[in-house]
């Protein structure tokens, strides 16, 4: 049996998340004379938020300021660090669990008075 497109029929689905992260589903459809499941994958960001953090530190001394991740979705997330910058440092990867809320130790060490 071979359908073209103007047999296509429509399931219009309405999802409502309460927190980033990834949801899946599956979707059972039967018939008489058919069973398919469809697995559906959603993936939710939250918006983009800018932030940002003046340090205040002599020359060639070291500030740290943890900054709290809340991991909010579904799973357990593994998030990369890009920082952009002289004199800025920290962990390349963070881990935070599921539900819970880690710390990244960003530090600015500055190597002349700026």
């Amino acid at each position: 049996l071979f359908l073209d497109r103007t047999d296509a029929v429509e399931l219009p689905i309405k999802f409502i998340p309460r927190y980033a992260g990834c949801y899946r589903c599956q979707i059972l459809l039967k018939s008489s004379c058919d069973v398919r499941v469809y697995e559906i994958e959603c993936v939710v960001n939250t918006d983009h938020a800018e932030a940002e953090i003046e340090f205040l530190t002599p020359a060639y001394q070291a500030v740290i300021q943890d900054i709290p991740i809340r991991n909010m979705s579904s799973q357990n997330c593994q998030l990369k660090a890009i920082l952009e910058g002289q004199g800025f440092y920290g962990p390349p990867v963070i881990n935070v669990g599921l539900g819970e809320t880690a710390l990244y130790p960003l530090m600015f060490k500055p190597i002349a008075e700026c």
